[in-house]
């Protein structure tokens, strides 16, 4: 028995007309390509702790930016509101962690060229403002407050019409989503050494409060009743939804899918906490500004590998 999902013209049309975008595809295959060199090289120097699993990661994060920029996804967008969400959800929740979780900086600092890796790792290193830079965004209530205010202030019905009504706008909240995305989950799966130490609980309480925002956010798209984003109702609509079930299926995919990846890596914190061997349990793996593994021995706790 065949069963057809119903499908508006305008989703056929979108989907014949689509082209990947070359210049992103440019952007993305030089990244992966800079960064694939420094894990080569530093595979060759360290094979038994520079680990695969970094490479995957990273990879996989470009590939997903690249489906949602370059894919129906990006196009389709500008027709409903929930695909709108699915975007946003990807960039900040799969794409940020699996990019950090490669440890892009000093990778990509080990693919450069050897002189222009070693003045620019030479300037990060001996430069008081972007050592002061450096310490601002990896403090949690920081990356907290500006993560929230990136979901909440693209929003609000006159931001959210501005990055709709252009494609400049658009890009730019793309980048929004990406760096709050970034930002976000740096405290929690810091991917370089951190002079910083929080306490076992910082990082499950930090992943619960930042539920809460969303959650309020996604009940107002739920239950308000009315049609938040205006720009909407002159759209072709997509699998026969109206604009306000459209609004309300963002908004419950909004809700479950931010309980999911953020408390989901909560419990998981939680129960290593709790458990018999938490209070010597390992810190999450971490490298230095120069790519080696970095030492916790100051910690009373040996650096998982990389």
């Amino acid at each position: 028995m065949n069963v057809d999902l119903p499908m508006s013209p305008g989703l056929h049309l979108h989907l014949e007309a689509w082209s990947f975008s070359l210049p992103v595809t440019l952007v993305l295959v030089l990244v992966a390509l800079v960064y694939l060199r420094g894990w080569v090289r530093l595979r060759r120097e360290l094979p038994n702790t520079i680990l695969p699993w970094r490479l995957a990661a990273l990879m996989s994060g470009l590939s997903l930016v690249w489906i949602v920029i370059g894919s129906p996804l990006s196009a389709l967008d500008h027709e409903s509101l929930t695909i709108h969400m699915i975007n946003h959800l990807v960039l900040m929740s799969f794409v940020a962690p699996l990019l950090l979780a490669g440890a892009p900086g000093p990778l990509l600092l080990q693919g450069l060229p050897l002189r222009v890796g070693r003045r620019l790792n030479d300037f990060l290193l001996r430069n008081l403002m972007a050592q002061r830079l450096a310490g601002l965004i990896q403090h949690p209530v920081f990356c907290w407050l500006f993560a929230t205010a990136t979901v909440i202030g693209w929003h609000l019905p006159v931001v959210f019409h501005l990055a709709m009504a252009s494609r400049s706008g658009h890009a730019v909240e793309y980048a929004s989503f990406m760096l709050a995305g970034v930002l976000f989950w740096l405290p929690v799966i810091q991917p370089v050494s951190s002079p910083r130490e929080w306490s076992r609980w910082s990082r499950p309480l930090y992943l619960f409060l930042a539920t809460l925002p969303c959650d309020i956010l996604s009940a107002f798209l739920v239950f308000c009743g009315r049609v938040v984003y205006p720009s909407y109702l002159s759209s072709p609509r997509l699998f026969h939804l109206s604009v306000l079930e459209d609004q309300q299926s963002a908004g419950a995919l909004m809700w479950v899918g931010v309980t999911f990846a953020y408390l989901l890596p909560a419990m998981v914190i939680t129960m290593r906490v709790l458990s018999p061997q938490g209070g010597q349990s390992r810190h999450p793996a971490q490298v230095s500004s120069d790519g080696r593994p970095s030492s916790s021995s100051s910690r009373g706790c040996s650096a998982e590998v990389v």
